[in-house]
C-alpha cells in the first residue's frame, strides 16, 4: 500500500515536482484534496520555521502525516535577500514577475551575482518531526531567459550550467535542484522507515 502524505502547499508546480521525484510509491495529496482552503501563516523568520509551521498546522487541524516546504533564494550581494521573503519580495500579492523585476533592479550595478536556492522540508510522520535541506548554488543573470518553471527560474543559472532553470526544463531541474536534493533526502528517509 502506498504511503499517503499531505503536502501543505497550494503551489501546483511544487506539487508536480515532488510527485515526480518521489514516484508512485507515495501518494502525495494536496491541500485542496483534503478541502483545506486556509492560507497557512508563514510568520517564522527562517525557512525551517515556516516549513514546521505549515506541517504542524496540517497535523494539528487535519490529523494527517504530512510534509511542508519553504524555499528561499539567497543572493550574496543582497545579504541573502530575498530569503524567507522570496515569494512576496515585491509585495503580498506574491507576483512572480514583479519579484523577478525587483530582484534585477536591486542587483543593478553589482558585479557579484552569486546566489543559492535553499529548500527546507519538514516531515511529520508517526508522531515525529524531521527536517531535510537542499541547496543549489548558481548566479542571477541580467535578463530573463526560458519559458518553463516558475518563480525565479528564468533568472537563475545553476553552477556548472549555462542555461537557466527555465531553459533546462523539468527533467533536468528535477534532477539537480534544491527541492530535488531535499526531496531525495526525504525519499531516502521514507524508504528506510518502511
Amino acid at each position: 500500500m502506498k504511503t499517503k502524505l499531505i503536502f501543505a502547499t497550494n503551489n501546483q508546480h511544487k506539487l508536480e515536482e515532488v510527485r515526480d521525484i518521489l514516484g508512485n510509491k507515495y501518494q502525495i495529496v494536496s491541500l485542496l484534496e483534503i478541502d483545506c482552503r486556509e492560507d497557512i501563516p508563514e510568520t517564522a523568520s527562517t525557512l525551517e520555521g515556516n516549513a514546521l509551521l505549515k506541517a504542524r498546522f496540517i497535523k494539528e487541524n487535519y490529523g494527517f502525516d504530512c510534509l511542508a516546504d519553504d524555499t528561499g533564494l539567497e543572493v550574496k550581494a543582497l545579504d541573502n535577500a530575498p530569503g524567507v521573503y522570496s515569494a512576496r519580495y515585491a509585495g503580498e500579492s506574491k507576483d512572480p514577475a514583479a519579484n523577478r523585476q525587483k530582484l534585477l533592479r536591486e542587483l543593478e550595478g553589482k558585479d557579484d551575482r552569486s546566489a543559492q536556492f535553499r529548500t527546507v522540508i519538514a516531515l511529520i510522520i508517526n508522531g515525529k518531526e524531521q527536517l531535510f535541506e537542499g541547496i543549489v548554488a548558481g548566479e542571477i543573470i541580467r535578463e530573463e531567459r526560458g519559458t518553463t518553471g516558475f518563480g525565479y527560474d528564468s533568472i537563475f543559472v545553476p553552477k556548472g550550467y549555462t542555461e537557466t532553470f527555465a531553459e533546462l526544463g523539468a527533467e533536468i531541474k528535477n534532477a539537480i535542484s534544491h527541492r530535488a536534493e531535499a526531496v531525495n533526502q526525504l525519499k531516502h528517509f521514507l524508504d528506510e522507515e518502511k
